[in-house]
């Protein structure tokens, strides 16, 4: 159920202030520490930020999809380390529990989640698997009424943080893809459940990722996302997530874009080469203007997508053309602020320094560039051949 359009309006007015007053102003000190400070946290907790997709039954938000895309939007104006700390309750971590979890695991584990009491980490790729899911080889074995898992499980976002881990695992040994592969919810300290070391990134500093290993790691059938029926689900459940998920990065990427845009137009204006300012040349005119209508572009089509999405119809081809478009425009939009800001836009006195390297991370997660490029041109396919 949506919220009204004054109730929506105050709030993403309420969010844009909380943004550009709060979070804006840690965004160097976060990256220098490589953590958002406690206090901070509080207050996006404090403003429901942890749960703007959980549904409110469950102490959430539950913001529509084209609700949930226009707070993405605000929150991507700032430094994505914000947004990424709350990404995975709202995402990935917490809607396969939305979507096929049983009435158990929704009362246990949602209003933690939605009050980030809780973080939730998405357990999925390993060192040897990554967009090719069948070769999976996190094995869970059954054991009684218990499974035993083990394998190990990289860069996964908010695993040094979380308290939920949905754990993907192949229950079939006979299985050659991913029709074998079950989702399990392991809680953080479960005997057998150990991390790696944080890795050392090349930005997005103050949002950790680790390994998350499993040697002999024992839950019962009950921790099935679904519950034992749902055996052998799990990438199902996966792919039921990833329409929704792709559409956020997507808008977080317009939200990066257009803070680029606004900081490069900023210093083009009050930089001055050859008497006046370089915004008054036209080829830095050029690089502003194309960037401008790239964010457009990419903001209609999530608009669009998220209208749909609303509406029940199948997304798959669109919500991936909407992150292919938008993560590659994040990254020329980046490059060109980078070159409006010459010299300047190589030191780290200038924020276009820290997200350039920030902005490098989205056409790889939630499906990388090519990933996507394979996805719609086979949905083409099978919808030519019907």
């Amino acid at each position: 159920m949506s919220l009204d359009p004054e109730t929506l309006a105050q709030f993403l007015d309420t969010l844009d202030r909380f943004v550009r007053e709060r979070l804006v102003p840690h965004e160097a000190q976060v990256a220098d520490a490589d953590a958002i400070p406690p206090a901070v946290i509080q207050e996006i907790r404090d403003m429901g930020l942890f749960g703007l997709s959980i549904p409110e039954e469950f102490g959430g938000l539950g913001l529509t999809m084209a609700e949930e895309v226009q707070a993405a939007f605000v929150l991507g104006q700032t430094s994505p380390v914000f947004r990424s700390l709350v990404g995975t309750n709202n995402g990935i971590g917490s809607q396969g529990i939305i979507i096929d979890g049983t009435p158990e695991q929704k009362a246990k584990y949602l209003p933690k989640l939605a009050s980030g009491e809780m973080i939730a980490s998405f357990a999925l790729t390993e060192p040897d698997a990554g967009s090719d899911a069948g070769s999976l080889r996190t094995s869970a074995a059954k054991d009684g009424d218990l499974y035993v898992l083990n394998g190990t499980k990289r860069y996964i976002t908010n695993a040094p943080h979380a308290g939920l881990f949905t754990v993907f695992a192949r229950t079939d040994p006979s299985s050659k893809n991913s029709s074998g592969v079950t989702a399990f919810l392991v809680e953080a300290g479960t005997p057998g459940l150990s991390l790696g070391v944080r890795d050392k990134k090349m930005g997005q500093k103050g949002s950790h990722t680790c390994d998350v290993i499993l040697e002999n790691c024992r839950v019962s059938a009950s921790a099935i996302i679904g519950g034992p029926a749902r055996e052998n689900q799990g990438f199902k459940t996966a792919m039921k997530v990833l329409d929704r998920g792709r559409l956020h990065i997507s808008a977080v990427c317009v939200g990066a874009a257009e803070r680029l845009i606004r900081d490069a137009l900023a210093y083009a204006m009050e930089r001055k080469q050859f008497g006046e300012p370089i915004a008054e040349k036209q080829l830095i005119q050029a690089m502003l203007a194309d960037s401008r209508a790239e964010a457009y572009a990419a903001r209609c089509m999530i608009e669009e997508t998220a209208r749909r999405k609303d509406a029940g119809q199948n997304v798959s081809t669109e919500a991936a053309c909407s992150k292919m478009f938008a993560s590659e425009m994040v990254g020329r939009v980046a490059d060109r602020a980078v070159q409006i800001h010459g010299g300047a836009g190589y030191m780290a006195e200038y924020a276009v320094e820290r997200f350039y390297r920030d902005v490098r991370l989205f056409r790889i997660y939630e499906g990388t560039t090519q990933i996507q490029q394979i996805l719609i041109a086979r949905n083409m396919m099978k919808a030519a051949a019907q």
